[in-house]
């Protein structure tokens, strides 16, 4: 079970560390198999899937192709790979049941790579294009989607095996609307039948590219270890000692790798962090119906002030309620706003529109997290409420520049369907997470210190401002074009940092205290 972070304790830091292990795995690179051929991944995997109507048996099917030898310290990237999660026609019974017509799928199935016995754990996503409910029969989903590279650091093989699977549902009714929810969680844990556990390749590795010194069974093939005993690494020997777990590299979207691929996220003098601070980084889509596209809004800041958890005990102690309220703030360029961003469109199907917006928060920004364990499993949904302004800084209709003037925005904040209106007044942007974890496995979905997708449904208002006081009142133009209920929004939180620790975590935080994990934008 993960709880939220407090003010330091020895022990505490201890219980996180195991968490923070698979949080901080870093993702795979291209290159590096040199002139190496190539191997071919073709893997059907039996799964168990947690549908809304319980557990049922599901097909995952893996293709990928990897190099068939590598080299030590340069990156290795599987190419071409595609997820195809085939679900029993229960999926498409409890979809129907929402009022679907359709689903749009994204998944993260998560890939151990190891080396001797040193291991570590890429995460591989993929996307899907719309697909139509079938009248029967299995529900098949075939995702596709950059994936991280990994780095061998030593001479073992480097071997791949699949782990848990999440498959993140967008179902859509006949005109296109969204279901309520308008997002299901799906998690699929891998079958105890699997076929050798469910490892997918091996890649033998060399320091000159001649490939690994390895046998196929994992074995050093001879190779005495430090002690003296074949197979047994430790001792002294600097090939042993030196023996670390792959290193994973995440992928930008559009391709390539990078430590640094988003704007400064640090407390500063006007900013400065407290005892309970976290950051983090956030990103994502936000769909525009009027335009049937969606905008990528890149890695952007998140400053977070960590509330305390408060826990309230069932009378036999068997288990306990949990909520916590945080608060939080966008962080740019010492301004509660994201960087500006661009999207381009067809408005009204046939004129390509290109828009650079900024989201501008306007009242305090809330997280509350409610959660209930029974000190094995815990799950915990989370609430973000934000007000939140969309301004329009640049618009080109058709390759010509409209001038919008400085004041070109949604007239109101952007508004989620609330349900608690009283509790929680006035317009604002609701986004919903769920995190489920077992105790001693890794965490799944939504939790405030892991990060995970973030889902929600927005009215975008009407425009006012627009324009100059010579020029065209481009206010009618941008609502009739834009403006209006039912936009599905998916953002995804990375690993936050906690800032106010005695050390800083290096799987959490840079040396200059900016979150490490730059999350990577799911559909």
């Amino acid at each position: 079970m993960t709880l939220p972070r407090t003010a330091p304790r020895p022990a505490r830091r201890a219980a996180v560390a195991a968490f923070v292990v698979l949080a901080a795995t870093v993702p795979l690179t291209a290159g590096a198999a040199g002139a190496a051929g190539t191997q071919a991944v073709d893997a059907a995997l039996p799964y168990v899937c947690a549908l809304p109507s319980g557990e049922q048996p599901a097909t995952v099917r893996i293709s990928a192709t990897l190099p068939d030898r590598a080299v030590a310290g340069e990156p290795v990237r599987p190419a071409d790979v595609t997820t195809t999660v085939e679900l029993p026609e229960q999926a498409v019974t409890d979809l129907t049941a929402l009022g679907a017509a359709g689903v749009r799928a994204a998944t993260r199935l998560a890939v151990g790579v190891a080396q001797g016995e040193a291991a570590a754990e890429a995460v591989w996503r993929g996307d899907t294009e719309p697909v139509p409910l079938p009248p029967s029969g299995p529900l098949t989903l075939a995702a596709t989607g950059d994936v991280p590279t990994v780095t061998g650091r030593g001479t073992h093989d480097l071997t791949f095996t699949a782990g848990s699977l999440t498959v993140d549902l967008a179902p859509s009714t006949a005109d296109g609307g969204a279901t309520d929810p308008a997002s299901l969680t799906v998690p699929c844990r891998l079958a105890d039948e699997a076929p050798d556990g469910g490892r997918l390749a091996a890649v033998p590795l060399g320091t000159d590219g001649s490939g690994g010194t390895e046998s196929p069974s994992g074995s050093p093939s001879g190779e005495p270890s430090a002690s003296g005993t074949p197979g047994q690494p430790g001792g002294d020997d600097p090939e042993r000692q030196g023996e670390r777990a792959p290193k994973v590299a995440e992928p930008l979207p559009g391709g390539g790798t990078a430590e640094r691929a988003a704007p400064t996220c640090k407390y500063d003098a006007k900013y400065p962090a407290g005892p309970m601070s976290l950051n983090a980084y956030i990103t994502g889509y936000a769909n525009v119906n009027k335009l049937d596209g969606a905008a990528l809004i890149p890695p952007f800041c998140t400053l977070i002030t960590q509330g305390e958890p408060q826990f309230e005990f069932l009378p036999d102690f068997s288990g306990a309620t949990i909520t916590q309220h945080s608060t939080a703030d966008l962080w740019y360029q010492q301004r509660k706003r994201t960087p500006p961003f661009q999207a381009t469109f067809l408005s009204f199907d046939f004129t390509p529109t290109k828009a650079t917006m900024v989201l501008e928060q306007t009242g305090p920004m809330t997280i509350d997290s409610n959660g209930f364990t029974d000190f094995a499993f815990t799950s915990t949904d989370t609430y973000v409420r934000a007000p939140i302004t969309l301004r329009v800084t640049a618009l080109e209709v058709n390759g010509t520049p409209l001038d919008v003037g400085t004041e070109c925005r949604t007239r109101t904040s952007l508004a989620s369907p609330e349900p608690e209106p009283e509790k929680y007044p006035g317009d604002h942007l609701i986004l919903h997470g769920r995190g489920e974890q077992n105790i001693g496995e890794p965490a799944t979905g939504y939790l405030l210190l892991s990060g995970g997708p973030l889902t929600g449904e927005v009215t975008i208002p009407a425009f006012t401002g627009c324009g100059t006081a010579d020029g065209e009142n481009l206010d009618r133009l941008l609502t009739a074009s834009v403006s209006g209920p039912g936009n599905y929004v998916k953002q995804v939180q990375g690993q936050a940092c906690f800032v106010s620790a005695e050390v800083l975590n290096p799987d959490e935080c840079t040396e200059d205290a900016q979150p490490k994990k730059i999350p990577v934008a799911e559909r």
